[in-house]
């Protein structure tokens, strides 16, 4: 399985409304930026580490998904670590590990269906100004499909590029990712195209 994909269960998480989850997802975020208190966005860590498993999908592959995300923390602190302090560094990559976790257990609990929906309800209001709420519905559940593919691609090369002991050329492994990548952007467009899709 791939980080950002949905994975049917029936955890309370999947059961809750796709507006629920969003509205809690964005308010944890404010708080974790707003609010100074250092014990509460440490204890926070933990607490969404338990939500993001209360999800169901097995232990192995949870922690497959995580090794993306720890590499992009890892970066994080050591710029802390270099242009700032390793106390901020830990703080932040706290905040950020937290809304990671919490962000990834709602697309594993939420269809990008019911995200898309969701999207276009809210944006229905705005319709008279020029907004199209399905259309932005749908390039934001792209968007959420279109990641994980990435990061299936990047997957993919890097095998390859081992094989052939290429691996640690980054050339070797950014080149082909914007390709392919570019190529899947065209192949999209042109499918939504040829449905007759309005803007």
């Amino acid at each position: 399985m791939t980080l950002g994909l949905y994975h049917p269960g029936s955890s309370r998480l999947h059961r809750a409304t796709a507006g629920a989850k969003l509205a809690g997802l964005l308010a944890v975020s404010l708080a974790l930026f707003l609010l100074p208190s250092k014990p509460v966005v440490f204890a926070s860590v933990p607490l969404a580490f338990t939500i993001y498993l209360s999800t169901g999908v097995p232990f192995r592959s949870l922690m497959t998904q995580l090794r993306g995300p720890a590499i992009l923390l890892a970066i994080i602190f050591a710029f802390h670590l270099v242009f700032g302090s390793a106390a901020e560094g830990i703080l932040t990559v706290a905040r950020f590990a937290a809304l990671i976790l919490l962000a990834s257990a709602v697309t594993l609990t939420t269809p990008v269906s019911e995200m898309a929906e969701l999207v276009e309800w809210l944006l229905e209001p705005l319709r008279p100004i020029g907004i199209n709420p399905e259309k932005v519905g749908l390039s934001i559940a792209l968007a959420i499909r279109f990641v994980p593919l990435i990061s299936e691609e990047f997957r993919h090369i890097r095998e390859a590029q081992a094989a052939r002991g290429l691996a640690a050329n980054p050339l070797a492994l950014i080149v082909p990712l914007i390709i392919r990548t570019l190529k899947s952007a065209d192949e999209l467009a042109d499918a939504i195209e040829a449905r007759g899709y309005e803007s």
